[in-house]
């Protein structure tokens, strides 16, 4: 049940995004104009110290929505994803996270677009001053994580990779999220026919 790209093309594109046309073949044969979007990676923290949560309120112009998310940003090229979260959290916030372990990560429209969403924890984080990028948030705050199933609830939490990285941490907190294995990134071969 593969689908195959034979030809892509790219459409419009900025350094964040590229809006693509393909050329697709879909299992049954049969081809198809496709169009998707590939979109650069992103990298988010989720902090926590002593019960509480490390969240940013802010506006996004796009939706028009006011929410609470995690410190987030695009993962730069040559980056790695740890590297940008933790970046993003210092100049987002002002804090600089202690040793960061991979929580969860998410591809959100793989249907459209290939961004993959990176979520790292930290348990520990030094003020190091204010935050170098202004245009952030309007209140950066420590939230009690018994408070997030409410504020979702509310709809006080709207951003995909943000509700991920909480809902994450509260399993994990519950004793719920489980134990990772180690997986590929390629898909196992076709059995024989």
């Amino acid at each position: 049940m593969r689908w195959l790209i034979h030809e892509e093309q790219e459409l419009w594109a900025s350094p964040w995004l590229s809006v693509r046309r393909l050329d697709v073949e879909q299992p049954d044969g049969r081809r198809v104009d496709y169009h998707a979007v590939r979109l650069s990676d992103v990298a988010a923290t989720v902090v926590t110290i002593d019960g509480k949560v490390l969240l940013m309120w802010r506006h996004r112009f796009l939706t028009d929505s006011w929410a609470w998310e995690l410190p987030m940003g695009i993962i730069e090229p040559g980056e790695s994803p740890m590297t940008a979260a933790a970046r993003e959290l210092e100049e987002e916030t002002g804090w600089r996270p202690g040793p960061l372990t991979d929580l969860i990560r998410s591809q959100p429209g793989a249907g459209i677009m290939d961004s993959t969403h990176h979520v790292f924890r930290a348990t520990s984080a030094t003020r190091i001053g204010e935050p170098t990028e202004r245009n952030e948030s309007d209140r950066i705050e420590w939230i009690p994580l018994a408070d997030v199933p409410g504020m979702i609830a509310r709809h006080e939490i709207l951003s995909g990779i943000t509700l991920l990285g909480l809902q994450q941490t509260l399993l994990a907190d519950a004793g719920l999220a489980g134990t990772r294995t180690p997986t590929t990134t390629q898909p196992p071969p076709p059995p024989p026919a």
